[in-house]
């Protein structure tokens, strides 16, 4: 497969698109960027991803493909030279995939109410979200990041994590991930946040605040409303 007619619909400050953004970038695939108005979706979205109008949407060659995990899989085969992001062997991929979808199915939601609590539901949030954490570092014992010596599959679908977590221990002023609570995602989120694609890849620290702490106040008035 060629790497023209490579598209990724998404937005600049989705940690969903950024993970398909770190596989193409790690496989050394060019794309056009679409970033997407989510309040007015583009024709060609709607068209590429009808069944539920998300970013992002990776189209290769005319074909769509939705979900961001399901991508990441895809970019790895599509083009299997050069930088592995998938565990080769069986176990270990079937693994990986199981904590992405622990990741996806109790991770996210557990770390959301941190963004969007005050007060005594915030400082409850705070430890429910420790304690699910807890269990993910075990995919982290032994090892410098999820794919072992380099990112893999499973840092991908975590690298939401070290600045979304960081920026919402920021706004909201608390500490949910540390050394004392939980030693290897605190040394993951520095090694994961010091490699070079990374890095290159995130959205401006200054810019993306702004965004989260509109967007928080807008939960928490929506939430006072009720």
């Amino acid at each position: 497969m060629g790497e023209k007619g490579v598209k990724l619909f998404g937005t600049w400050a989705s940690p969903f698109s950024l993970r398909v953004e770190l596989a193409l970038k790690l496989k050394g695939v060019e794309y056009e960027f679409m970033d997407e108005d989510l309040q007015n979706k583009s024709q060609e979205l709607l068209h590429y991803n009808p069944i539920t109008k998300k970013i992002p949407v990776l189209v290769h060659n005319g074909k769509p493909l939705a979900e961001s995990t399901v991508i990441v899989e895809y970019v790895d085969e599509a083009w299997p030279n050069g930088y592995r992001i998938m565990p080769q062997d069986p176990f270990e991929k079937a693994q990986a995939r199981f904590w992405a979808h622990f990741i996806e199915d109790k991770c996210l939601k557990a770390v959301f109410p941190v963004y969007t609590s005050t007060g005594e539901e915030l400082n409850k949030a705070v430890k429910e979200a420790q304690e699910t954490l807890k269990a993910l570092e075990k995919a982290l014992e032994g090892k410098k990041f999820f794919g072992g010596e380099t990112i893999g599959y499973l840092d991908i679908v975590a690298g939401w994590m070290p600045y979304l977590i960081r920026m919402t221990e920021e706004l909201a002023g608390v500490t949910v991930v540390d050394a004392g609570t939980l030693p290897l995602l605190n040394a993951w989120f520095d090694d994961f946040l010091d490699v070079d694609v990374v890095k290159s890849s995130l959205p401006p620290k200054d810019k993306l605040y702004a965004f989260n702490r509109a967007r928080r106040e807008k939960l928490q008035s929506g939430q006072k409303a009720h």
